[in-house]
């Protein structure tokens, strides 16, 4: 029989691989001056902070379909307003990013992230400086460059804009753990976006009203509802698709359908904007920063998995062990007894790593994804 909830699984994991591919395409057609010509990145920012904070509203407050968390005044001070301001810095520059380079050359420099995380994490006290991390993340700014050589359409304004989003990005992920996490609150996609789009939209009203509104009222700019409700609906799906599939997967399944989806954007990006030329260094070079990449993932979930391990006592294990054995034969009885041989199994063969997701994954790797709607 189909094992359902692995096709599930495979499922969710394409929906999020379409989505944010589709996403990051759609966001570079509306703003890139070649195609629908909306060049406007903080507007078009605004546009899906508006629509996400109003569509949250309505599922927390009027359809109650989650339920609000214990906010205090000094929690959204302390906690919300600042981690608002980096996340709606990190999507401003990254939008404006797609104005003076191409998406396969962004892809390549968003294998910076985690160079950017771990500055972040050392600065803020969050994580130690390691040989083995210290080595990946030299490997990793070495293929950059090496990337950022071979790009033929090379642009320094567009590159700062990029990278500049980055670290505001990674400044966000470490606040988010070290803020949140310290005041013991839990965000889901829905919750964090009720909190933090409409703080977000408040802070780009600022840029907006000093560089973009003025050029509005000279040129023309054409708008069209259509354009801009499917692309904003699109940005909100893909919020509601992480949450699917960290429900389902595990650290290392998000981390490599991630560098999966950037290899085919890498390669969709030359089919649908042809000005998007790839070299082979930029190859050459992203292979080398995707292998740095890699090996920090490989060394981030085996910490992850230490400290679970070293956190549980030798009787928890014990128990936790008996009860799975004890559930394994509970399944397995029916169907012996009923005469179905194995036909049953695959239906009662749940992902065991989901229960285990929440305390397997760390903050980091929970709230990556909330990049990806860039």
């Amino acid at each position: 029989m189909i094992n359902r909830p692995l096709v599930l699984t495979y499922l969710y994991l394409f929906i999020y691989i379409l989505l944010s591919s589709g996403v990051i395409l759609y966001n570079k057609w509306v703003l890139s001056p070649k195609y629908f010509n909306f060049p406007l990145p903080i507007t078009l920012t605004m546009i899906h902070m508006g629509f996400s904070g109003a569509v949250a509203f309505f599922l927390v407050r009027v359809f109650k379909v989650v339920s609000p968390v214990k906010m205090t005044f000094e929690i959204y001070a302390t906690c919300v307003i600042p981690i608002s301001a980096f996340f709606a810095s990190s999507l401003w520059f990254g939008n404006t990013a797609y104005l003076h380079i191409s998406v396969a050359f962004i892809q390549m420099l968003k294998a910076l992230m985690p160079v950017a995380t771990f500055l972040m994490a050392v600065v803020c006290g969050t994580d130690k400086l390691r040989c083995d991390v210290f080595f990946n993340m030299l490997l990793v700014s070495v293929g950059v460059v090496v990337s950022s050589y071979g790009e033929i359409h090379f642009n320094v304004v567009g590159t700062v804009y990029q990278v500049t989003g980055i670290f505001a990005e990674a400044l966000r992920l470490v606040l988010t753990q070290v803020l949140l996490q310290k005041k013991g609150l839990t965000l889901n996609p829905i919750t964090s976006l009720y909190y933090i789009a409409p703080c977000s939209f408040v802070f780009l009203f600022v840029p907006w009203y000093l560089l973009e509104k003025p050029n509005m009222q000279v040129t023309q700019i054409q708008f069209n509802f259509w354009i801009f409700f499917s692309n904003a609906l699109c940005a909100l799906a893909l919020n509601f698709s992480i949450f699917l599939v960290i429900g389902r997967t595990g650290a290392v399944t998000i981390r490599v359908a991630g560098v999966l989806k950037d290899w085919i954007l890498i390669a969709l990006s030359t089919v649908i904007f042809p000005e998007s030329t790839i070299t082979g260094l930029n190859i050459i070079g992203y292979a080398i920063a995707l292998c740095g990449v890699l090996m920090y993932n490989y060394i981030k979930v085996k910490d992850v998995r230490a400290s679970q391990l070293s956190s549980e006592s030798i009787p928890e294990r014990m128990v936790k062990d008996w009860k799975l054995e004890k559930r394994s034969s509970d399944i397995f009885t029916p169907n012996s007894n009923n005469g179905n041989g194995g036909s049953g199994s695959s239906d009662m063969n749940v992902d065991e790593e989901a229960p285990l997701l929440a305390s397997r994954l760390s903050h980091s790797g929970r709230m990556q994804v909330g990049n990806h709607n860039k």
